[in-house]
C-alpha cells in the first residue's frame, strides 16, 4: 500500500463515522472504539511495532520482519481498533444472565465493524490489511497515543493506495464450511 491521493484521504474520516454509527452491536451497546492515526502518528505506531519486534525477533530473522513493517509505515494511515472494557461490564452487571456472553457479543460487534470499514474502504479503491500486533504493543500505544486504560486494542488496520493486488490465497472446499438445508 502506498499513500493516498489527498481526496481519498479526505474520504477516510467519513467512511468510519458511518460504519461506526451503522455497525450493529448486542444491547445497542457501541462497545467498538475507533482511532485514526495519520502523518506522524501513523508512522510513530509502526515505530512501535519495530521496535517492539526488533526486541523479540533474532536478528537473522529480522530483515523480512523489518521489511513488512516499513511497508504497513508506508501505508497512507492507521485505523486502530479497541473494546471499551467498560461498556462490556456494565451491561454484565445490569443483565447478569447473559454476563457470560457479552464479551463473546463485543468482539463479534468489533469483527462486524472492521469488515464494515475494510468493505467500505474497498467500495472507494482503497486497500487495507488487518494486523495483530497486540499484546505486545499495548502498553507503549496506550502511553503513546494517551488511550483510556479501560480500552483494550483488538487490531490494526493500515490502509492505502493499491500497489499491487492481493496474493492467491487457498480455500477448504465449500461443502467442509458451508450447507444447506431445506
Amino acid at each position: 500500500m502506498g499513500a493516498l491521493p489527498s481526496e481519498k484521504q479526505k474520504l477516510v474520516p467519513q467512511i468510519l463515522e458511518h460504519c461506526i454509527l451503522n455497525a450493529p452491536t448486542p444491547f445497542n451497546s457501541q462497545s467498538s472504539r475507533v482511532i485514526l492515526l495519520e502523518n506522524k502518528n501513523h508512522k510513530k505506531l509502526w515505530n512501535i511495532v519495530l521496535t517492539t519486534l526488533q526486541k523479540k525477533v533474532p536478528p537473522e530473522n529480522f530483515a523480512p520482519v523489518k521489511e513488512k513493517i516499513a511497508a504497513f509505515a508506508a501505508a497512507s494511515g492507521t485505523i486502530l481498533y479497541f473494546e471499551d472494557t467498560l461498556a462490556t461490564e456494565n451491561l454484565q452487571k445490569q443483565y447478569p444472565a447473559y454476563a457470560v456472553n457479552f464479551p463473546i457479543w463485543a468482539a463479534q460487534a468489533n469483527g462486524m465493524l472492521q469488515f464494515s470499514i475494510w468493505c467500505a474502504l474497498a467500495g472507494q479503491n482503497i486497500g487495507a490489511s488487518l494486523q495483530h500486533y497486540n499484546p505486545i504493543i499495548d502498553a507503549e500505544v496506550r502511553e503513546t497515543f494517551k488511550i483510556p486504560a479501560t480500552w483494550r486494542l483488538i487490531a490494526q488496520m493500515p490502509f492505502g493506495e493499491i500497489l499491487s493486488a492481493p496474493q492467491d490465497k487457498t480455500f477448504e472446499p465449500l461443502e467442509k464450511r458451508f450447507k444447506v438445508l431445506s
